[in-house]
């Protein structure tokens, strides 16, 4: 039989794990296809799963499924959440995963553990107008060309620059635990900033009242912000260069938020 896997839970966070060694269902909950979901124990993990036909398609519903799975499991527990579309061959494969990266597991649970995460994104207007943007020739060296090559460098610069400031204001306000932080240039000329920030469950109360606050002062920015999340970039960065599980994957899995260091954040001509 194939799982389907949404995410690793602390044992002790479910009493129905209390009397049994066998997968126990989740009472009410129900995941990708309207499975019922299980917990399977793990030694003190608990692997939140569903029974998984691998020849059906997994589509933006069961996307929407697998993170509603995630958050629900989230109330109870700190969780290490896998990516969309990961599945287990059969009960072996599922335990010699967990048995060979147990203890990283484990390590994630205990720097996570009463933590949350929260998602701001940031529209900002660029710094150069589509006006000042001149495309030189294609091929060859001259003077307009290297005049050009002179002026998007400049561009870059001052939209790095402008990036930059942003991330740093957001850090000095908000102070979170840690953050990621990735930009993008959008086709109507804004940055967009998205930031993650790592917070303390107990002060979600408070971060949403900054962000209210910060929101009403910024003049030249636009913000939104949603959460509390699980804390989905940050395990993926503790599971960075760390041993793959031995899981097949049904589609591909989407591409994580790339964490950028706030003295180097680079804006993506997109």
């Amino acid at each position: 039989m194939a799982w389907y896997a949404y995410c690793i839970g602390e044992k002790q966070a479910f009493p129905e794990l209390a009397r049994h060694r066998k997968p126990v269902p989740l009472q009410s909950v129900h995941g990708v296809s309207g499975n019922q979901v299980f917990l399977y124990p793990a030694s003190d993990l608990a692997v939140i799963v569903s029974e998984h036909n691998p020849a059906e398609n997994l589509n933006q519903k069961a996307g929407v499924d697998h993170a509603r799975v995630i958050a629900d499991c989230f109330q109870h527990s700190t969780v290490l959440p896998f990516r969309f579309g990961t599945v287990f061959n059969d009960d072996e494969s599922l335990r010699k995963s967990i048995r060979s990266n147990q203890r990283q597991f484990q390590n994630n649970i205990e720097k996570l553990r009463g933590r949350t995460e929260m998602h701001l994104k940031i529209f900002v207007e660029d710094c150069c107008t589509k006006e000042q943007i001149h495309h030189g020739p294609a091929e060859g060296v001259g003077r307009e060309y290297l005049s050009n090559l002179r002026e998007n460098a400049v561009r870059q610069r001052e939209r790095q620059t402008r990036a930059r400031a942003v991330s740093f204001q957001m850090h000095r306000l908000f102070n979170p635990l840690d953050e990621e932080v990735s930009c993008r240039l959008t086709e109507s000329g804004r940055m967009v900033l998205d930031i993650a920030h790592l917070i303390d469950r107990k002060c979600v109360e408070r971060y949403q009242n900054k962000f209210h606050s910060t929101s009403a002062a910024l003049k030249d920015c636009h913000m939104q912000l949603s959460g509390p999340w699980p804390p989905y970039h940050f395990v993926h960065r503790l599971t960075r260069g760390a041993s793959t599980p031995a899981v097949a994957a049904t589609v591909n899995p989407p591409v994580p938020v790339v964490r950028v260091p706030e003295a180097a954040v680079q804006v993506a001509l997109a």
